[in-house]
């Protein structure tokens, strides 16, 4: 068998996550010779399933539903070929909802009549302003949507911008680009009269990278909604990990390799150019073309030699700033969560929050290193759509925290005692998911006594298990303005070129952003040929 050094590639991915296996995927059908290196001892990079918590109870250990993938352009070109290796769906009618801190909730439909129906029974106008929005997405669709799957500098880019120009008029397409700023916050505020609508749809942004003060924000407020009617709340029948193994099966019968054990130390860089990279133990693959799936940081300071860095390049890559931490609660349950409305035991994603004041004031206290006093919840119900993720009538709930502290300062409450040095230590995981439980058991009277078992992931554990999830960031990085579009992953980068000849640089650091769109790696394999 020939060693390592001698083997050469078409293309060489380093990471295994959803942008490298839909790269791989598309690369490998079209002909290439590809080959994947995962440093962790499973692929998948964010997407696992493990018995967490007991056996026969299967939970997705990071990211759970599949929204954003239904609707991109990975999954139009292998959606078809990966159910037929194997992955499959289940999906509710009831993607997901709001239950307020005194118990009222409201339920996002995959009907657009129903949804303004449900609104404007909150407040008479909430379901005209609901449909209003929506109708402007729509109208505005072919362009968002244009936007978020394209190279943006590209003649491509330039060419949707002037048609929509010429369609919609230069000043009206001002307008929308401006409307497209507002942060979702005043926009809910002016625009729906009951609480309620506007706590079922801030809590959206969270899972942007954003806060409801960003903006942009309400942007995606709406594009996140606009998504969910359209597809639901896909998950993976089994757990998340058969997405993975999907993937696996097309690229290795297209002839491709996938290793994990490996770590990538350096990027070997011969006369200006990419030809391959060298592992931890000394060993060698070399290609033709270097595919990189990691944050800017991992790339420019350790990939590659910070010493031969342009000036630019290691100035903004030090600059990188990431985003706030998230955290994980698995539980497995005796039985079904008691909620206070039967009907939420059929949502998808179940949001516990007062509204964008609460969510705006928790980001805050995240972002200056708090505990927050009152976190917005995300209790995620595999179980309620997929019945074999756990034993005969036993449960799962997948909990996130979307706003914590990378590096943890203080308590917003005044209550948990804070360990010295800024790290999430295991009593401070466990204190601070007790909160959390506390909080849903006001809302599940069954819930503690249901709960045989639990697991909390802190924002320092997620960066443990996955190096690129930095104190936490499930996102690969702030998502402000400033670090998206055309500066993601930095100003002096273009598309998903380096400066190195023949290195790329795909991730959820780059655009179009994070989540399990794949939208990173498909454009970078349609820039190669292979769509």
């Amino acid at each position: 068998m020939k060693s390592s050094r001698s083997r050469s590639y078409d293309v060489l991915l380093v990471g295994s996550g959803i942008n490298s296996l839909v790269c791989a995927a598309l690369l490998a059908r079209s002909g290439r010779k590809v080959c994947v290196l995962e440093r962790e001892a499973v692929l998948g990079g964010c997407i696992r399933t493990d018995e967490l918590t007991l056996p026969g109870f299967f939970h997705d250990t990071l990211s759970t539903a599949h929204p954003l993938f239904l609707v991109g352009p990975a999954y139009a070109a292998l959606g078809k070929a990966l159910h037929e290796a194997g992955l499959e769906y289940c999906n509710t009618n009831s993607p997901t909802a709001v239950l307020t801190p005194d118990g009222r909730s409201l339920i996002l439909a995959r009907s657009r009549d129903a949804n303004i129906q449900r609104f404007e029974a909150a407040h008479p106008g909430d379901g005209i302003a609901y449909g209003t929005a929506l109708g402007e997405v729509g109208t505005q669709a072919p362009l968002i949507f244009s936007l978020l799957g394209k190279e943006l500098w590209r003649l491509g880019t330039v060419k949707t911008l002037a048609s929509a120009a010429l369609k919609q008029g230069p000043f009206a397409l001002s307008g929308f680009f401006g409307q497209a700023l507002t942060p979702a916050r005043p926009w809910l505020e002016s625009n729906f009269q009951s609480d309620l609508s506007g706590a079922l749809l801030a809590p959206w942004v969270l899972h942007c990278g954003l806060g409801p003060d960003a903006p942009l924000s309400a942007l995606m407020a709406k594009v996140v909604a606009f998504t969910l009617e359209a597809v639901g709340m896909p998950m993976v029948k089994g757990g998340n990990a058969n997405t993975v193994r999907a993937f696996e099966r097309l690229i290795r019968e297209a002839g491709g390799e996938l290793h994990t054990g490996t770590d990538a130390t350096r990027v070997i860089v011969e006369g200006g150019r990419a030809v391959g990279v060298r592992l931890v133990d000394g060993r060698e693959f070399r290609a033709r073309e270097v595919v990189c799936n990691v944050t800017p940081t991992q790339l420019y300071q350790r990939l590659l030699d910070p010493l031969q860095l342009p000036e630019d390049i290691a100035t903004q890559a030090r600059q990188w700033r990431y985003g706030k931490g998230n955290m994980q609660i698995h539980l497995a349950l005796s039985e079904a969560p008691q909620w206070p409305d039967a009907s939420l035991s059929e949502v998808g994603y179940v949001h516990l929050t007062s509204g964008a004041n609460a969510i705006s004031k928790a980001v805050n206290e995240a972002e200056r290193g708090l505990l927050p006093a009152d976190p917005t919840i995300c209790v995620a119900q595999p179980t309620a759509l997929d019945p074999s993720r756990a034993p005969p009538g036993r449960h799962i709930l997948w909990i996130q925290l979307p706003e914590c502290p990378r590096e943890p300062v203080g308590d917003a409450a005044g209550v948990i005692e804070i360990p010295p040095g800024k790290r999430w230590t295991p009593a401070l995981r466990e204190a601070f998911a007790d909160r959390v439980i506390e909080r849903l058991s006001g809302q599940i009277p069954n819930l503690k006594s249901s709960i045989l078992a639990r697991v909390v992931i802190s924002p320092g554990d997620l960066e443990a298990l996955n190096v690129n999830l930095v104190g936490g960031d499930a996102y690969g990085g702030d998502c402000s303005l400033d670090q998206s579009f055309l500066w993601r992953p930095m100003r002096a980068a273009r598309n998903h070129e380096t400066h190195v000849a023949h290195l790329w640089h795909i991730g959820a650091s780059t655009h179009p952003g994070p989540g399990l769109g794949g939208g990173s790696g498909f454009l970078l394999a349609k820039s190669f040929g292979a769509v």
